[in-house]
C-alpha cells in the first residue's frame, strides 16, 4: 500500500464523515471534473495518429497516471471513470463555444453548490482549503468508497479509518495550540 496515498485519503476522510456530505460529493465532484474537460477540450495541442490532442486529454492521462500511481486498482477505476467524463466533455465542447460555456457554468458551479451544501452537513471547510492537493483526491476517495462499499480492499479501508482521526478537528486544533 501506498503510505502518501493513505494519509492523503485518511486527511480527505476526515473532512467526509457525514454521509450526506459523502453523497453530495458523488453528484458534485463528476459534475466538477466534467465541467472542466469542456474548455480544455478546446484547445489543440496538436495530432497524434491523425486525432486531436487536447489539454483535456492530455489532464485525463496526467492525472490517471498520478492515480495508478497511488493504487493500481483503484487508479484503472478512476482512469475509467474519468474517460466517460473527458469523452463527455469533448462531445460537448463540439457542440460549440455557447453551448460548451452554458453546461460548463450549469456543471461547475452546480457541482460547487452541491459540495459546499454537503460540507453545511459537515460542519466543516472543504479538505483543499487546507491542502489544495486534496482536490484530485476527491474523485479517487469516491471511487475508493465505492470499493470499499463492494468489500474490495479492506486493508486500504482499515488504514485510512485509523488514521483520519489525526486530522479531526479537534487534533488540528491541538497541533496548532502547540505549534504556537
Amino acid at each position: 500500500m501506498n503510505p502518501f496515498f493513505i494519509e492523503q485519503m485518511a486527511m480527505y476522510s476526515a473532512y467526509h464523515r457525514d454521509s450526506r456530505n459523502r453523497a453530495t460529493h458523488f453528484i458534485g465532484i463528476p459534475a466538477i471534473v466534467f465541467s472542466l474537460f469542456v474548455p480544455l477540450a478546446w484547445v489543440e495541442l496538436g495530432q497524434v495518429a491523425g486525432l486531436p490532442l487536447t489539454l483535456a486529454v492530455v489532464v485525463w492521462a496526467a492525472s490517471g497516471m498520478f492515480y495508478l500511481w497511488l493504487d493500481r486498482l483503484l487508479g484503472l477505476g478512476m482512469v475509467i471513470l474519468s474517460l466517460g467524463l473527458l469523452v463527455a466533455g469533448h462531445t460537448v465542447a463540439l457542440m460549440g463555444s455557447t453551448i460548451g460555456w452554458s453546461v460548463f457554468a450549469l456543471a461547475f458551479v452546480g457541482g460547487w453548490v452541491f459540495q459546499l451544501v454537503g460540507h453545511v452537513f459537515e460542519g466543516r471547510r472543504p479538505a483543499l482549503a487546507d491542502n489544495l492537493l486534496q482536490a484530485l483526491i476527491g474523485p479517487m476517495f469516491l471511487v475508493a468508497e465505492t470499493a470499499f462499499a463492494a468489500g474490495l480492499k479492506p486493508e486500504l479501508h482499515q488504514a485510512v479509518e485509523a488514521r483520519w482521526q489525526h486530522y479531526s478537528v479537534g487534533a488540528v486544533q491541538a497541533r496548532t495550540a502547540t505549534a504556537n
